[in-house]
């Protein structure tokens, strides 16, 4: 019997996944020599505008394709088979860097499907902030929608026991997409951390402002934070700030810097 066209193409598409990126091994190679950058992009408590903290993100410079970010790496990582090395890389360079910061400023990491479904992620977290000495409670998970669709209890169960250690979890890019609000009941989350998408029109749109009133008034009554992102203007972070976002990011605070710039900055 023929097999279907769809079957086909499907297989096809599944072989393309499967092929390593053509630069992961130029990744592999820049890891091996501490060539993969991490960032940091400041965050702002809304209450008296003081540092927060700051979100963890990664950067490349290769010397062809040029300067390559954040889910563009995970992907080629991912595609060469080097996700968990590269995971632990951006951990770890983050803690040693974020140890050294006033013992006020909070970390943010994000977290992948591939760290989720890594069984030993969390133990090597938990060593990586022993290690360090960066406290758990200063720590917090950011966690998309994307990387809990293959299997949410299993995720709940593991960003559990990390939430015993005292590490916040974070809702990351809420509103990108759909949001199953299972989520909101099963996760230990303790904030939801808002799409830029949904920042976007809140000082000039009804409707945007509507519902961000409406998602912070959940927020509130389940006891979560509510985290603005991709704040860029003066009227965006005003809006946000009146409307009970608890803190606020984006172009408008600090664009992503490295290490050495992001302590003086700190210094002021």
């Amino acid at each position: 019997m023929p097999v279907p066209v769809h079957t086909l193409e499907r297989r096809r598409v599944d072989r393309r996944r499967s092929e390593p990126h053509p630069i992961s091994e130029d990744l592999a190679q820049a890891l091996t020599e501490n060539a993969v950058q991490i960032v940091f992009q400041p965050q702002f408590r809304s209450a008296d505008e003081s540092l927060a903290g700051a979100e963890a993100l990664v950067r490349w410079k290769h010397p062809e394709h040029g300067d390559l970010a954040g889910d563009a790496v995970v992907a080629i990582a991912q595609s060469g088979g080097i996700a968990r090395r590269l995971a632990r890389h951006i951990a770890r360079a983050a803690l040693e860097a974020a140890v050294r910061w006033p013992s006020d400023l909070r970390l943010s990491l994000n977290v992948t499907a591939m760290d989720l479904f890594d069984r030993t992620f969390g133990e090597d977290l938990l060593a990586m902030l022993a290690d360090t000495g960066f406290p758990a409670d200063r720590l917090t998970l950011e966690i998309t929608e994307q990387a809990l669709v293959a299997d949410l209890d299993r995720s709940a169960e593991r960003l559990k026991l990390l939430a015993d250690h005292g590490i916040s979890i974070a809702l990351d890019d809420f509103g990108a997409g759909f949001c199953n609000f299972r989520y909101l009941k099963v996760l230990p989350l303790e904030a939801l951390k808002l799409d830029r998408s949904m920042i976007d029109g809140i000082a000039t749109d009804e409707r945007d402002l509507a519902v961000l009133r409406g998602i912070v008034a959940m927020a509130r009554a389940l006891d979560i934070v509510v985290i603005a992102e991709g704040v860029e203007t003066a009227e965006q972070r005003d809006v946000a700030v009146r409307e009970g976002c608890a803190v606020w990011q984006g172009y408008l605070g600090g664009k992503p810097m490295g290490d050495a710039d992001f302590v003086e900055f700190v210094a002021g």
